[in-house]
């Protein structure tokens, strides 16, 4: 067999896991590239190096980058811990343990060189190009890719690790004295805030707990308010339960694809339920939570969450495990009128319960709230930077109010694709390689990733993480990465075959 050359778009926490998945399945060598013009390489933007108060949400074993191996984030960061001796990850309510986003950043870059190392050992050749992919023109016999910088490469394979969009500046205040388009890293960015000075923080997700823990951990002492829409806040998780499913498993997902083709939402809610009565789950509490969502006060909910963390009922545990790891193989199945439904009605309410702060950060609010130095508001209408200076906030009630900072915490749609990306992802588009999903991101096949156009699956262009938001729905999260950068590498290997042709002149095939 020939060697087979391998092009990765993009060196964040998505590129990581498919190197690793790659090392691990000891294939024939070959040429592996990958482009990521950030210094961050293998960080990302959310695990760059940072203040030790922010956190990553997930328990380690939510964590590791290996497959099958849920416990190697724990393995190293035990080790880790040993020899920095300067954090603490432990959470006092619910006995997880929760590193911080730049320890993570350290685990993601040991995993990336030693899997490169790995790939050395097995005589792959490896090589990292610090600049950007701009185009992208399928040939006869691969992909052409081409940089910001100009420079062309000819790959057997292509994958596009583009990740998320850069944050949104819904109110148009970049520029503004005083306004903090992007929180991270947080060291950096909350260094000329006043200690007395009042802010508004604009969203309500973990990108937003994540700013008041990083305020608190400085010893801010002005007003804090966290205004957005609908004020949903993330879910509290609790304390970890041993649980193995017997009804929302990916075996019996992939079982129904193959026998029906098609589910039913209410027939999958049938299968919770079956799940949840066979562990023993209070069905009422969890029908409560589910559809409880914006009929009780943030700090209400909150309060009561964070006093449900050692709860004995597993309800939402199940939910929080479950839904996460079989999402992308239920998403396929459900009846297109049926995934309309879910993302209208229940999508802000399962973000919520399944990607959920940990309760020490629950604690830090609540504490905040009672001592009158945080609000929760909803119903934000308008940002605007006032005559001196300062910034006006209107709610929809009528009301309104002024923040001597503002800090936008408003995340890219899942479904967005990044506006750095649209270049080469318009590429794409108009070579009739790839095409939109409706519901965000590009097409791609479920079983392997590859990008589909006009109902084909294409073997030689494949897309992990965001990008296939609307095909897969959890495209993101560290366990979904590494399902899919699975199939991903047992694809490309698969397509590779035994009788790897060698490459020809790249002729390029008719848009």
């Amino acid at each position: 067999m020939s060697e087979i050359s391998i092009g990765v778009v993009g060196g964040g926490a998505s590129a990581v896991c498919l190197i690793d998945a790659l090392a691990q399945a000891q294939g024939p060598a070959g040429k592996l590239t990958v482009f990521e013009p950030s210094p961050h390489l293998w960080r990302g933007r959310a695990y760059q190096v940072d203040a030790c108060c922010v956190k990553v949400n997930a328990a380690p074993d939510d964590m590791s980058v290996r497959v099958g191996d849920p416990k190697h984030f724990e393995r190293w960061l035990l080790t880790h811990e040993r020899i920095a001796e300067d954090f603490n990850t432990a959470d006092l309510y619910s006995g997880s343990r929760f590193a911080p986003r730049r320890v993570y950043g350290d685990y993601l870059e040991a995993s990336a060189g030693a899997a490169l190392a790995e790939l050395r050992r097995q005589g792959w050749r490896i090589d990292l190009v610090g600049d950007s992919v701009s185009a992208a023109q399928r040939t006869s016999d691969g992909v052409r890719l081409t940089t910001g910088g100009g420079g062309t490469s000819a790959f057997d394979y292509v994958v596009l690790c583009i990740g998320s969009d850069s944050p949104k500046d819904i109110y148009g205040l970049e520029g503004a004295p005083g306004f903090i388009t992007d929180p991270y890293p947080v060291s950096d960015s909350f260094g000329e805030i006043g200690t007395n000075e009042d802010v508004a923080i604009i969203g309500s997700g973990l990108t937003a707990v994540d700013i008041i823990l990083a305020l608190t951990a400085q010893g801010h002492r002005g007003h804090i308010s966290l205004v957005s829409r609908r004020g949903v806040l993330p879910g509290v998780r609790q304390r970890p339960l041993e649980f193995e499913p017997r009804y929302l498993t990916k075996e019996r997902m992939r079982s129904l694809a193959r026998d029906q083709g098609m589910i039913t939402l209410d027939q999958f809610a049938g299968l919770v339920t079956d799940e949840l009565k066979d562990a023993g789950a209070y069905l009422e509490a969890v029908h409560c939570e589910v559809t409880s969502l914006g009929k009780e006060t943030p700090e209400d909910r909150l309060r009561r969450q964070f006093a449900a963390v050692r709860s004995s009922d597993p309800g939402l545990r199940i939910l929080q495990r479950a839904v996460p790891d079989i999402g992308p193989d239920v998403w396929p199945l459900l009846r297109e009128e049926d995934r309309v439904r879910l993302l209208r009605h229940h999508y802000r309410t399962i973000m919520s319960l399944c990607c959920p702060m940990p309760p020490g950060s629950a604690c830090v609010l609540l504490d905040l709230v009672d001592g009158d130095q945080l609000t929760i508001r909803h119903g934000l209408q308008k940002v605007r930077v006032r005559s001196g200076g300062d910034f006006e906030v209107s709610m929809a009630d009528g009301t309104a109010f002024t923040a001597d900072r503002v800090i936008n915490s408003v995340n890219s749609s899942s479904g967005n694709l990044p506006t750095s990306a649209m270049p080469l992802l318009n590429s794409l588009l108009r070579g009739g390689v790839a095409s939109r999903h409706p519901h965000g991101g590009l097409h791609l096949e479920r079983a392997t990733s590859r990008l589909i156009a006009g109902g084909t699956p294409d073997p030689r262009l494949y897309g992990l993480g965001l990008i296939g938001a609307g095909s897969l729905f959890f495209a993101f999260g560290i366990p979904s990465l590494v399902d899919r950068s699975e199939d991903i590498v047992a694809s490309i290997l698969q397509s590779a075959g035994a009788t790897h042709a060698p490459r020809s002149e790249n002729v390029l095939l008719p848009a």
